[in-house]
């Protein structure tokens, strides 16, 4: 399976270390960075990771930021992702068989890098389970989304990340 992966700068050594554990599990992984521990914002890889599921290039992704929130919203903003802020395996299961989430966000954190593995493993391993509910709900939910998702705008944060290579950081 091929997986994207990103994170902020806060967890890189955690996102390395779920790299690591994917392709040890045989994934092809797409790391989507950052790669260092310079500061950075987490929509930026977010971003990357979602464009990266909806243009088909991954099956799935993961997000990693120090509570998986902030960078699951960033994931979730693009048109074709079912983003899931999760923190345990039942979550993982549920967010896969039940709405079909194909990204997953984890507090990098919150969460321990074992635990982390085990919900990688859960969310890998669980199938969307189709019912006419479950895709009635998805479906509601899929109508939330609007059709600015600026899938195409690949530049959207070269602006803010020209003043961070410069120097200046305005957040």
């Amino acid at each position: 399976m091929k997986i994207a992966v990103g994170c902020d700068h806060i967890v890189t050594d955690i996102k390395n270390k779920a790299v690591t554990y994917l392709r040890g599990k045989g994934h092809e992984v797409i790391d989507c960075g950052t790669y260092d521990v310079v500061r950075t914002h987490y929509p930026i890889f977010g971003r990357k990771v979602a464009v990266a599921v909806v243009k088909g290039e991954a099956d799935l992704g993961v997000c990693i930021c120090g509570t998986g929130v902030g960078i699951n919203m960033a994931a979730e903003k693009i048109k074709g992702i079912r983003g899931a802020l999760v923190a345990d395996v039942q979550t993982a299961v549920y967010a896969r068989e039940e709405l079909n989430a194909n990204v997953i966000g984890v507090g990098g954190r919150v969460v321990g890098e074992g635990s982390i593995e085990y919900i990688l493993d859960a969310f890998i391993a669980a199938k969307y389970k189709p019912t006419a509910e479950n895709q009635a709900l998805i479906q509601k939910i899929d109508q939330l989304i609007g059709e600015n998702d600026a899938i195409e705008n690949d530049a959207i944060f070269d602006e803010i990340q020209k003043k961070w290579d410069e120097g200046f950081y305005h957040d």
